[in-house]
C-alpha cells in the first residue's frame, strides 16, 4: 500500500510540474549516463542512465525527467536552472528542484516521503554537461552528475 500512495504521489508531482511547462515544443534533451559520489565511505551505483526533457525560457530554464538513482531503482525529477554565466558553447547554471526516489526518501536528511529536495550547479560545454550537488558531509561530500544535452531547436524543419 505504501508503494502505491508513493507512485501516485508521483505522478502527482510531475502532472502538476508538466502542467506548469510552458506550452512550447522542448529546447533540448539531456542524457544522464552516471555519477561519482565524492568521498562516500559505502559503495552507490555510478551508471544511472535516464532522459530529461529542458524548455529554456528568458531567464529560467525547466527540465523533467527520469532516471536510474543510485540505488538501482528508478526515480524522477524535476528542476529550474538559472544561468549564471553563458559565453558560446559554454554555461553554468544554478539549479534546484524536487525528485522522488520511491521507498528511498528516507535514506536522506531532508526529505517530505520519498520526495527529496535538490540543488546545486550545472555546468555545460558543447554537449557534454556536469552537476554538482553538495553532499551532507556524513555520507559523501558532493554527488557529480555527467552526460550528454543535444539542442533541438536546430532540428526543426
Amino acid at each position: 500500500m505504501k508503494f502505491r500512495r508513493t507512485r501516485v504521489a508521483g505522478v502527482m508531482l510531475m502532472a502538476a510540474l508538466w502542467a506548469g511547462l510552458p506550452a512550447n515544443a522542448q529546447d533540448r534533451v539531456s542524457i544522464l549516463l552516471g555519477s561519482h559520489h565524492v568521498n562516500a565511505p559505502s559503495s552507490y551505483e555510478e551508471f544511472n542512465p535516464g532522459a530529461f526533457l529542458t524548455w529554456e525560457q528568458e531567464r529560467f530554464d525547466w527540465t523533467v525527467g527520469g532516471f536510474r538513482n543510485s540505488y538501482g531503482k528508478g526515480a524522477v525529477a524535476a528542476m529550474v536552472g538559472m544561468p549564471i554565466y553563458e559565453r558560446g558553447v559554454a554555461q553554468i547554471a544554478l539549479t534546484g528542484g524536487l525528485a522522488l526516489y520511491p521507498g528511498d526518501g528516507s535514506r536522506f536528511d531532508v526529505h517530505a516521503g520519498d520526495v527529496i529536495p535538490l540543488a546545486g550547479v550545472r555546468a555545460r560545454y558543447g554537449n557534454a554537461f556536469m552537476q554538482v550537488f553538495p553532499g551532507d558531509g556524513s555520507s559523501m561530500d558532493a554527488i557529480l552528475s555527467f552526460g550528454l544535452s543535444f539542442g533541438l531547436k536546430d532540428a526543426d524543419p
